[in-house]
């Protein structure tokens, strides 16, 4: 899968505090990226610099090859829709004539389109209503409208479902697989919410004060977090094989620890490590949640563990 997007050892200064430190990350086009971090990390930062509205204190980035240095980066951002801190909307005018407008604005004299955009974002029955007595969700989902006008190859959300309540979450999550799927839209989405994210993005990023701390795929990250038994035993390496005569999945965590991924009861663990010629010390339930993963990332980097 080709990168759409492309960052290389961005740093960002306001004055003397750093907010982006060296950041480097590869956005595949067709995902939907995943960029994670505590309220201040850095994340708004970033997606502005991408959009433009902000220039990075050193590094370079490109948008489909195009670099940050050439000229010709303010035509390829035509083709990238973006909604940064709120959505841009006229609270006076009805969601049609937002989109109208924005079809303006961008040159766009043909406007047959917009009621299949209305459709997209759940609000074609919203009529001459105008945004300002939306609810909030509507009026994230008219800001998401307005940011696909032009059919954009790549969408920038930050921040989409703060403050929304659990339907209105739902809602946002359908349509953005909606239009991940059936525009080939790319999608760079910030969030502090991994658990809700997890159920969206293709690939993530983990960021904490300025600077990146991982990247990984979906499967990657699962794989990481899935629901597994961890044995303390008396020799790791010794129960492999016995373990792969049952396949059974599992992983060697050290030379006394061994997860297994595999349905299985306790007594066939002892049992299998009986035949291995090994001792059980213990066996415990190792369920680490999404939001436990990224804070033990965040506890490393600050050297706490």
């Amino acid at each position: 899968m080709d990168n759409v997007v492309s960052i290389k050892d961005i740093s960002k200064y306001y004055g003397k505090s750093q907010v982006l430190k060296n950041v480097s990350l590869e956005i595949p086009n067709g995902s939907i990226f995943g960029l994670v971090g505590r309220n201040g990390a850095g994340k708004t930062t970033l997606m502005r610099i991408i959009t433009g509205l902000a220039e990075p204190t050193s590094g370079s980035y490109s948008i489909s090859g195009v670099s940050s240095k050439d000229k010709n980066i303010l035509t390829v951002r035509r083709r990238m829709g973006s909604i940064i801190e709120s959505p841009a909307v006229f609270r006076n005018l009805s969601a049609y004539d937002n989109i109208k407008l924005q079809y303006i604005n961008l040159g766009m004299t043909s406007y047959d389109d917009i009621p299949e955009l209305l459709e997209l974002v759940e609000l074609k029955d919203t009529g001459k209503k105008s945004a300002g007595k939306f609810s909030l969700g509507m009026r994230q989902r008219l800001g998401i409208a307005v940011a696909l006008c032009g059919k954009p190859d790549v969408l920038i959300l930050d921040e989409p479902i703060n403050g929304l309540d659990p339907q209105g979450i739902i809602e946002m999550r359908e349509i953005l697989l909606r239009i991940n799927k059936e525009k080939h839209t790319t999608i760079l989405i910030s969030s502090h919410i991994l658990e809700e994210l997890s159920k969206l993005a293709t690939h993530y990023a983990f960021i904490d004060n300025g600077e990146i701390l991982q990247t990984l795929s979906s499967e990657e990250l699962m794989s990481k977090v899935r629901k597994s038994s961890r044995l303390k035993v008396s020799g790791a390496e010794r129960l492999c094989p016995v373990f792969d005569r049952e396949k059974i999945d599992y992983k060697i965590e050290g030379e006394d620890t061994v997860d297994i991924y595999s349905e299985i009861s306790a007594s066939k663990m002892v049992s299998l490590a009986n035949e291995a010629g090994v001792d059980v010390i213990s066996i415990a339930e190792n369920n680490e949640s999404l939001e436990g993963y990224f804070m033990n990332l965040v506890a490393k980097r600050e050297g706490i563990s």
